[in-house]
């Protein structure tokens, strides 16, 4: 893509989160940041991606069929360690180049899910690469894009609006009689996140709030019982997903939903004035 192009959708990117407008908006789209293979120089580009489950994503080489592999790519096979942007969430990564079955596989996924890629593959005699970008574990908190704990709850949060929102619309895009092995796995990775996010604030945020402002035991108590019934309703989608029945994982996915976003409204309401410290 052209460079004044690219840049506006990264400038849009990091300026709202993550959300894109036009022909971008709903996408699955993260910023790739790699060192140049022959400068050294740091590069950022957007690049659709795929949930992968645990703790990596998969992005595809495909550049919009053309017949060569793109920069960022032939940056990666040089230098394995990038940086990802997710719109809320910053991180190290390794870069890993999928082979034979697993490749296959992989671009499968990304062609039920959408078509377009296949079309991509149709343009070009070479084989468009798959990459896995597996986040490289580091101590302490994640690096969250806000300004504040209280700005880095409801982006969090937004996350899960956006991706549930995001299962809906697929959900609904679908042929009605089959639930696509990506949608399953975009399902598995969010209630993975959901636990994610609840054990650390169980374990971690809600005893640092407890010892500094008193008033908050009931609401933390209730706050608890709402994330063992959101892994309830969590695991019963694991089931849907598992038995392959969309009817069962759209009904799941429509009872969490309604159940969330009352649990997130309320946690907001709860913890936001709490938080509402600009980070120093």
């Amino acid at each position: 893509m052209p460079h004044d192009f690219n840049q506006r959708i990264i400038d849009e990117f990091r300026a709202h989160h993550g959300r894109l407008s036009g022909p971008f908006e709903g996408a699955r789209l993260l910023l790739l940041t790699t060192t140049g293979a022959r400068t050294g120089t740091r590069h950022t580009a957007p690049v659709g991606y795929l949930p992968d489950g645990g703790d990596r994503v998969l992005v595809i080489a495909s550049a919009g069929g053309s017949p060569r592999h793109p920069d960022w790519y032939h940056n990666l096979l040089a230098h394995p360690r990038v940086t990802v942007e997710s719109g809320v969430f910053t991180y190290e990564a390794e870069a890993v180049v999928l082979h034979g079955g697993e490749r296959d596989a992989a671009f499968a996924r990304a062609v039920e899910a959408d078509p377009g890629w296949a079309e991509y593959q149709e343009k070009t005699d070479r084989v468009i690469p798959v990459v896995a970008l597996r986040e490289i574990a580091k101590a302490g908190p994640p690096d969250v894009s806000a300004a504040s704990p209280g700005e880095a709850i409801r982006l969090i949060h937004d996350v899960f609006r956006r991706e549930l929102a995001l299962i809906r619309a697929e959900l609904d895009r679908g042929n009605g009689s089959t639930l696509g092995a990506q949608l399953r796995v975009n399902c598995l990775t969010l209630c993975q996140g959901l636990h994610n996010h609840h054990q650390g604030e169980d374990v971690a945020l809600f005893p640092h709030l407890a010892d500094r402002h008193p008033g908050f035991a009931s609401a933390r108590e209730r706050l608890v019982r709402e994330h063992e019934r959101i892994a309830e309703l969590a695991e019963e989608l694991r089931r849907a997903v598992s038995t392959r029945d969309p009817a069962a994982a759209r009904a799941e996915v429509i009872r969490l939903t309604q159940e969330l976003e009352a649990h997130l409204a309320y946690e907001e309401e709860q913890l936001l004035p709490l938080l509402e410290t600009p980070v120093a």
